[in-house]
Formats: structure tokens, C-alpha cells, sequence
């Protein structure tokens, strides 16, 4: 019997909520009842001990300047080791506000305008803005898609390496938006090209607490001590507990020289720490709410399932990339034969069926739609109910 509450439907219209928002601006008459499986948080209550002890901070709590303290860094530290066999020196932290604000920050400090910073696209669509919005060149190594399965091209990776023109390389640990999990054999060549042409390395780990079954995360800096020299790890609660709204990431930066220079850059961006309630909130959900992420990992899966299932039975053309990592579902749904503007035209105002749609991510993306499934059980049902009444007739076309 299940302790956590992921039944109740969580209604977050006029809260402010992005992707609410976001639906909203797509289509402003979408049906009473309709939720969005777009931006990658979660439509499920947060966890009672993070909202509960926030509750009773708030109580004697003095909402003034503060800076990571020791109960958090003991929390952070706890979690990374239990988790992820991953421990560091309180030196090597640094308290950001947000990934997003990681990778421009990282930017600016490490590179000059003109530079190229390598991307495997499809990919996080804010690692490209960071790129382009701070007048650097990006230089795109996409990934290899071999009849659904992702892997990285090592050929055209260490030619770009190779380039002095290249200083930098976002790398994407889980991968989002195709949920793969990089093996250790993986990340060694990824680190070993790096380390050899004196790029630096942002890995961005923030769905570290998301794989399944046989896939097993790796921090980037535990494969090979090494790798400590020209590597940043990019870390938050945000997206186990969902807190995003908390900007509060830990990011780790073991070489002492590197260090000095992205907390320079820190404080020149202004995103240098957190707010008082983003350090409780993670310090809460590191120490406090283990067994609700328990449930929720069992829930992700669940629906994952339920997804493959729903797309393989009505829909067997529509190839679902399988899950690793993440809680991000990537549909192939090119085989409608409608190009991008198209695609999204009917799924925001026939289906009402609103997710991040594919070519976001970079060309590579084209066809493709990214389902967050981070949501209650009804939600995810409702969801595919809708997106089959309209779907059936066009699919009909192409069978």
C-alpha cells in the first residue's frame, strides 16, 4: 500500500506554472481538464516531509542572506554517496541558482566569443541558447540513431576535440531528450578525448536519480580520477523531488584553479547560491524524503510502461525510443507523414495534447515528440484517450 499520495490531480492553472502557461498561450481554449505533459516537472504533489518541514522553518525562520551551511552540505553529501558512491571536499561546491544558469555561467567564464562548444543534439534546448546568446559557436556532433538506439560519434567527437578552436564541450548524463543512460566505457572515451585536447567538460547530471532496471548512472569525475582536472558536474534535487521553482543546484568543481574561476563568474552573472528556502527545501528532500522518491521511481515506471504498451497496440509505426534514464518518453511520430508546424498544429489544437515538440531540440528532432510522464496515472490515461480519439482517423492514412 502506498504511503505517498500520487492520485490526486494537482490543478496549477493561474498559479504561474511555465507549462500551464505555456498551454494556455498555444491554444487559450483548451478543455476544462486538460493537463500538459510538456516541461520537465512533475503534475504530482511534492513530497509531505519537504512541504511539512518548510512549513515549521517558516515558523522561527529569518528569511534573510544565506549561504550553504553545514546540515546541507551533510545532505547533499549523504545523498551523492548513498546514491551515487560519489563524495567531495565542501571546497569543491559551489551553490548556483539552476543548471540553465551553470551553463551561461561556464560559458562566459571558460570561453571566448567566437569559440565553439560541442553539443550531441537532439539535447536540451537552454544548452544551445547558452551557446548562441553569449555569441559562441556551437559545434554540433548529433547523436547516432540506429533504429531507436542512441549512441555518441566517437569519430566526428574527437575530430571536433581536436579543433583548438574548441574549448568546450555540454555533455547531457542522462541524456534528455532520448533517456539514455551513458555506460562507464562511454564516458571513459568522452573524458579521455577531452582530457587529451584540453577541453573542459560541463556534464549535466540533474536526472542522476532517474534510471531503470540495468541502467546505472555514473558521475563523470568517479570514472577516472583524471577527469577531476577539466570537469564540471552539474547537479539539483529539482528534478527528483521537484523543486525547480526553489533554483537551487549544486555544482561541483574539484580542481581548485577551475573553481576560482567559475565563482569569479558567479558573482559577476548574480546567481552565485540559493534563497534561504531553496537550501532547506534540498536539505529536506536529501535527508528526509528517500521513501517518497521510492514510490515516485515505481510510479515513472509504471507509466512507462503504460506508454509503451499504448503506442505498440494502437499505434506500432509510431517507434517509442526506449527509456534509460529520465522520465522523458521520445515518440517517433514522423510516419504521419506532416512536417513540424504541422505535427504541432494538430496535437496543441485537435488532440489537445500538449508536449515538447521534437525539433526544439535541435533538427535531429524533427517528427519526434517528448511526453514528460511525470504525472498521475488518470493524467497519463486521460492524456492518450484524447490523443487517440483524434489520432485513429489520421493514423488510418498511413497503416
Amino acid at each position: 500500500m502506498s504511503k505517498y499520495d500520487f492520485e490526486t490531480r494537482v490543478d496549477r492553472r493561474g498559479t504561474g506554472s511555465s507549462k500551464w502557461n505555456q498551454m494556455l498561450g498555444w491554444n487559450p481554449n483548451v478543455s476544462e481538464g486538460v493537463v500538459p505533459l510538456s516541461v520537465a516537472d512533475m503534475e504530482l504533489k511534492n513530497a509531505p516531509e519537504i512541504i511539512e518541514g518548510l512549513k515549521d522553518f517558516l515558523d522561527t525562520a529569518v528569511l534573510g542572506y544565506t549561504a550553504a551551511y553545514p546540515a546541507y552540505i551533510e545532505a547533499v553529501r549523504g545523498w551523492m554517496k548513498k546514491h551515487h558512491n560519489f563524495d567531495f571536499a565542501d571546497s569543491e561546491l559551489s551553490v548556483t541558482g539552476g543548471v540553465v544558469a551553470a551553463f551561461n555561467s561556464v560559458v562566459r567564464a571558460f570561453t571566448k566569443p567566437g569559440d565553439g562548444v560541442i553539443l550531441m543534439r537532439p539535447i536540451y534546448y537552454p544548452m544551445g541558447f547558452a551557446i548562441a546568446n553569449n555569441g559562441r559557436k556551437e559545434v554540433n556532433v548529433p547523436l547516432i540513431n540506429k533504429e531507436g538506439v542512441y549512441t555518441i560519434d566517437f569519430e566526428k567527437y574527437e575530430e571536433a576535440c581536436k579543433d583548438p578552436n574548441n574549448k568546450l564541450l555540454i555533455f547531457c548524463s542522462p541524456h534528455n531528450p532520448v533517456g539514455r543512460v551513458w555506460t562507464k566505457e562511454e564516458l571513459k572515451k568522452i573524458g579521455d578525448i577531452a582530457l587529451a585536447n584540453d577541453v573542459l567538460v560541463l556534464s549535466d547530471e540533474i536526472w542522476l536519480d532517474f534510471t531503470y532496471e540495468d541502467s546505472k548512472h555514473t558521475v563523470f569525475t568517479t570514472v577516472d580520477e583524471a577527469f577531476k582536472k577539466n570537469t564540471i558536474v552539474c547537479t539539483a534535487a529539482s528534478k527528483t523531488f521537484n523543486l525547480a521553482g526553489l533554483k537551487c543546484s549544486n555544482i561541483f568543481v574539484a580542481n581548485p584553479e577551475l573553481k576560482a574561476i567559475y565563482d569569479k563568474q558567479l558573482m559577476a552573472d548574480n546567481v552565485s547560491g540559493s534563497g534561504i528556502l531553496g537550501y532547506k527545501g534540498t536539505e529536506l528532500a536529501y535527508s528526509k524524503a528517500e521513501g517518497w522518491y521510492e514510490e515516485m521511481i515505481e510510479l515513472i515506471k509504471a507509466n512507462r510502461d503504460y506508454t509503451y504498451k499504448f503506442f505498440a497496440d494502437n499505434y506500432p509505426k509510431m517507434k517509442v525510443t526506449k527509456l534509460e534514464g529520465t522520465y522523458l518518453i521520445w515518440v517517433d511520430m514522423s510516419c504521419l507523414g506532416l512536417d513540424d508546424k504541422a505535427l504541432e498544429e494538430f496535437l496543441h489544437m485537435e488532440a489537445e495534447f500538449f508536449t515538447d515538440e521534437g525539433y526544439v531540440f535541435g533538427p535531429e528532432g524533427s517528427g519526434y515528440e517528448r511526453i514528460n510522464i511525470a504525472c498521475t496515472k488518470e493524467i497519463l490515461a486521460d492524456a492518450y484517450a484524447k490523443l487517440k480519439k483524434h489520432l485513429d482517423p489520421l493514423y488510418e492514412k498511413v497503416k
